[in-house]
């Protein structure tokens, strides 16, 4: 943890104005582990706060977020930090929330209540595929115009955009012969597939989930929108550490249809080539690999 610093006073009045709450006074103590965004504990008037911090241009992206929890804490089947606060200053953009304590999931307990709210939250259902504003996945716009059918949605608000960026950013390999047979052949996986148009966190790794001190399971940091529930579920896999009692028990309530193996690479692609565009050509290789196989077993 970094040291103590004290808000600007542009950013204390700018929070005061929005939330009531005085930071002229207060410390921010740094908290590792984003990428993305600053992130501070402030406690202030004897309570705990958790206040992202960024440019002034990533104002909407907090807007996103906030919308986001708030869709989320609509559900009620997971712990969702509240907003508090959001807006900007002259230079810098802010995201207040309440401050919980969080632990990671670990034991088969854990695994069991938190696959019980996802499958709850997977229960909301509306009409369309997408979601009512656009958002973002990380740092990157996620397009997130509505759709009647589950697998034109994915092709053009999903794998589209990833792959135009890719090209642009010089991973020409990755945007091909082979990703466009691709996108030409997704729909065909939903033909007899249909997904329910579920509420789905958007962003489902173990980073973004945690059980608080009252043992509830608690997801933040969205990119929310209505979508196949397996998308979800194949982000949790993608990098690991939710306990085995989850997929158990959310199985157990509500199987994943024939083709999930499948689904779980296409869904996954996504984020994979939204990492290489983030991060780098660390991630080049995972999405060559997963777009041929794709392609392959489509064409076949």
């Amino acid at each position: 943890m970094e040291h103590p610093s004290n808000p600007s006073a542009d950013l204390a009045y700018a929070l005061k104005a929005v939330s009531g709450i005085d930071f002229a006074r207060v410390e921010l103590r740094a908290i590792g582990g984003g990428c993305i965004n600053r992130a501070f504990e402030v406690c202030a008037g004897g309570r705990s706060y958790f206040l992202k911090l960024n440019g002034a241009d990533a104002q909407s992206m907090f807007e996103a977020e906030a919308d986001g929890l708030a869709a989320l804490a609509g559900s009620s089947a997971f712990r969702v930090p509240r907003v508090l606060a959001c807006g900007a200053t002259g230079d810098e953009a802010f995201l207040l929330l309440e401050h919980l304590q969080l632990r990671p999931l670990a034991s088969a307990e854990d695994g069991l209540r938190f696959a019980e709210a996802l499958v709850q939250l997977h229960q909301d259902t509306g009409e369309h595929f997408g979601w009512v504003r656009d958002n973002f996945i990380g740092a990157s716009p996620q397009v997130n115009e509505q759709h009647e059918g589950w697998g034109q949605f994915f092709v053009k608000c999903r794998l589209m955009p990833q792959l135009q960026l890719a090209r642009s950013r010089g991973f020409d390999a990755v945007a091909g012969r082979e990703s466009a047979q691709l996108l030409d052949r997704v729909p065909a996986l939903f033909l007899d597939y249909r997904p329910r148009p579920s509420l789905l966190h958007g962003d489902l790794w173990h980073g973004n989930a945690a059980m608080d001190a009252e043992g509830r399971p608690v997801i933040f940091d969205p990119a929310v929108y209505r979508g196949d529930r397996d998308a979800d579920l194949a982000m949790s896999e993608l990098f690991g550490g939710f306990p085995s009692a989850f997929y158990a028990t959310y199985r157990a309530a509500w199987p994943p249809a024939e083709g999930y193996e499948q689904r779980k690479t296409l869904y996954n692609l996504y984020h994979v080539l939204n990492h290489l565009n983030l991060f780098g050509r660390a991630y080049l290789g995972q999405a060559e690999r997963m777009i041929r196989t794709l392609a392959h077993d489509l064409l076949r």
